[in-house]
């Protein structure tokens, strides 16, 4: 146990108390706190190992009141993640009033079970009358980020969208019971990370914290790729690629032909996609990320995370594998999560031998079609990076991202404190990032 004392704006003296994970408890690495780009005003906070945390007590938190048109039929509570029930999970994701493919429970609980440094998460979970109507996996923030001060953070999916399953029916009322959840397991406020700032999610927290006199604060943002998969494919391919463009690639694939035929496979039984996986796999380990030591095939617990995780959405028609094969060869295959309307290109894999040409854009291409003639199928969340050079200029569609802080008590000194550690940490990091693009420009 540490006991600190700061002064805060100069004035008060704070005395807070914070306990670190026992040594016999194992912490999660440190994952980003979303893309390095610019904080904005920020409060923030985190939380300490939950097996060591205690329950709130009226002093240290803010009572939320549920709306008295809301009956409740069990408390909000801060649970393991494996006791969540799973019918009642799978029905939570079908009324979601924003879709996520990373936490579809056979995704998340694949995760959660064998992916290195993602196991272990607990979760924040609400019920009203009718059942579950609100889920979000955390961990605590000493484990997300090493700042050992009181708050919870979305756990990471491995994928790169941490939007919380709330009940679309139910919306304002999961957000608060959410809430009222994470103060009474102690924390001081939640850090949802990687969230669309304009999707329901976020907007259903705002509601709630602009009745209770509180209000977010996005930490970092960025721009991503996505495709309203709602309009013809050639006309968005032909808005978002010149013409010159679209003849080269016309080329490449004419020559890449010479290989034999070039052919766009769908997997989307069970059996196809396990079959379609060890494809993947070898193309994603075959290339820059086998040579870094990055590939899913290279950890044992990552790749039994994702046969299990595409097996099991694939049972319920939530997962795709596309591949993209000259002759009997694959070229390039990538891994595609659907939920509800939406679909998440998740990762890619290519045969760097046949790099000319330019495997990974065919195959981007070949799916962009594929998407916008499925009529189950508005839009695709490309879970790319801001920068990312391939999937960017394919996809035009933008949407902001981001880390936001909901705090959980009024004028909370403590927030500050958690703020201003994680606006160091992204600095640092910030700073760390720019110093490996310049020592890999170096090389080349």
């Amino acid at each position: 146990m540490t006991r600190v004392l700061a002064r805060v704006n100069g004035e008060q003296t704070v005395n807070i108390t914070t306990q670190f994970a026992r040594p016999d408890k194992r912490l999660l690495p440190i994952f980003p706190l979303g893309s390095p780009q610019k904080y904005g005003e920020a409060d923030v906070a985190d939380i300490v190992d939950l097996a060591v945390v205690r329950r709130a007590s009226s002093r240290d938190a803010a009572v939320a009141r549920v709306r008295a048109d809301a009956p409740v039929a069990r408390e909000p509570a801060l649970l393991p993640l494996t006791s969540v029930d799973i019918s009642e999970w799978r029905g939570l994701s079908g009324r979601a009033i924003e879709p996520n493919g990373y936490y579809l429970p056979d995704w998340e609980l694949a995760v959660n079970a064998s992916a290195s440094g993602r196991t272990g998460a607990s979760t924040l979970a609400a019920w009203n009358s009718d059942g579950l109507i609100g889920l979000m996996p955390v961990v605590p923030l000493s484990r997300a980020t090493k700042i050992p001060l009181p708050a919870l953070a979305s756990a990471h999916p491995y994928g790169t969208l941490c939007t919380p399953l709330i009940d679309r029916t139910a919306a304002e009322d999961a957000a608060q019971l959410m809430m009222q959840a994470a103060r009474n397991a102690g924390a001081r406020a939640l850090v949802l990370r990687e969230v669309a700032l304009d999707g329901g999610a976020l907007k259903a927290f705002n509601r709630v914290l602009r009745g209770e006199g509180l209000r977010s604060r996005t930490l970092n943002w960025h721009l991503r790729a996505s495709l309203d998969a709602t309009r013809k494919a050639d006309e968005l391919l032909q808005e978002a690629l010149s013409g010159k463009k679209l003849k080269e690639l016309r080329r490449q694939r004419q020559r890449l032909s010479e290989h034999g035929e070039v052919r766009f496979d769908v997997a989307r039984s069970p059996r196809d996609v396990a079959a379609a996986l060890e494809i993947f796999l070898q193309l994603e380990a075959s290339g820059w990320k086998g040579e870094r030591g990055t590939a899913l095939a290279q950890v044992e617990g990552d790749a039994a995370f994702i046969r299990r995780a595409t097996e099991g959405l694939a049972e319920n028609r939530q997962c795709e594998i596309v591949t993209l094969r000259a002759g009997t060869t694959p070229v390039a295959s990538g891994i595609v999560l659907r939920h509800q309307t939406r679909a998440f290109f998740f990762k890619i894999g290519v045969d760097e031998r046949f790099a000319k040409y330019s495997p990974g854009v065919q195959l981007t291409l070949d799916l962009t079609r594929h998407l916008c003639a499925d009529p189950a199928i508005a839009s695709a969340d490309s879970t790319a990076s801001p920068d990312n050079p391939m999937i960017n200029p394919i996809w035009r569609g933008r949407f902001a991202i981001g880390d936001v802080l909901i705090p959980l008590r009024q004028n909370d000194p403590v927030v500050a404190m958690i703020h201003a550690a994680l606006a160091v940490r992204q600095s640092a990091r910030n700073t760390a990032r720019r110093g490996v693009r310049f020592i890999r420009a170096l090389k080349r």
